[in-house]
């Protein structure tokens, strides 16, 4: 009688298990071992529970995306669980939920670190995904070169060390997101270089206003009416879902996107395209 023999199952992680993370995990997860990974460990066990309930099979692990050590032992894990086919980033906070410090310490350097850490343990034709935000598409003219080209090349240990982001103006939690979210979008497109020395590739998303309780929460704060203007006048006039966002990162993670690398899709419902077409008739 011939030994049975273990053919280790694709890996998909899942960093950030919100509204969207959830989303991207049920798009794209059937069939694979699914390692979830968040801060927040009683919601991290609330989605692993919920997908272990409807057949995904669900490991998950503690990380702290700000801290370079906790992400380099989730690549390890992740690497050990079998060949890491996709690697999705959405954690990240808001403005109405922290201040300037802890935005710049999860979503700047959080990316960073998942860059350089999760590159080199992909396997040949993976890919990776970063969730950036419109907000990087909407500010990416204004923001000059000498502040986005260091956020964009040093590395991943420094960035939080970078004076200027101890300015007064960038202590704003609303700029500190902003400038965090557009150093996304450039740190992807530089990393696609590096990624693609080991078969893989790496994209960014940049979602507009969707319907996660993060987004509610902005909308409930105090750039909410702002956020309601720009969603009444683009083309779609509607909140996006986390299937949206699902759908399209589907795309980007598939074979079907195997000549994309080191881009940014918006997706947005038009509102990035609204504000250009108001601003050239003023």
């Amino acid at each position: 009688m011939k030994a049975e023999v273990l053919i280790p199952m694709d890996v998909t992680i899942i960093i950030g298990v919100g509204g969207m993370g959830q989303a991207i995990a049920r798009r794209i997860g059937a069939g694979q071992q699914l390692l979830l990974a968040d801060f927040n460990e009683e919601l991290l066990e609330t989605a692993a529970a919920a997908l272990r309930a409807d057949g995904f099979q669900v490991q998950t692990a503690f990380v702290d995306v700000s801290q370079q050590d906790s992400m380099r032992e989730l690549a390890a894990t992740a690497f050990g669980l079998g060949p890491v086919v996709n690697a999705v980033h959405t954690a990240g906070l808001s403005p109405e939920m922290a201040p300037a410090n802890a935005i710049y310490a999860v979503d700047l350097a959080g990316v960073a670190f998942f860059l350089e850490e999760f590159g080199p343990v992909m396997a040949p034709n993976g890919a990776g995904l970063v969730i950036a935000s419109m907000a990087g598409a909407i500010a990416a003219s204004s923001l000059p070169a000498e502040l986005l080209d260091p956020l964009a090349t040093l590395p991943a240990d420094q960035l939080l060390d970078f004076p200027p982001l101890a300015s007064a103006p960038l202590q704003d939690p609303g700029a500190a997101y902003t400038l965090s979210k557009r150093a996304n979008q450039l740190r992807v497109q530089r990393a696609a270089t590096a990624w693609g020395k080991h078969g893989t590739r790496v994209n960014s998303i940049s979602p507009g206003v969707i319907s996660t309780p993060m987004g509610q929460k902005e909308l409930a704060g105090g750039s909410g009416a702002g956020m309601r203007a720009m969603i009444e006048n683009s083309s779609t006039g509607r909140l996006g879902t986390p299937n949206d966002i699902a759908n399209a990162a589907a795309f980007l993670l598939s074979a079907d996107a195997s000549f994309i690398s080191g881009t940014d899709l918006l997706v947005d419902g038009g509102v990035v395209a609204g504000l250009a077409v108001s601003g050239s008739k003023r």
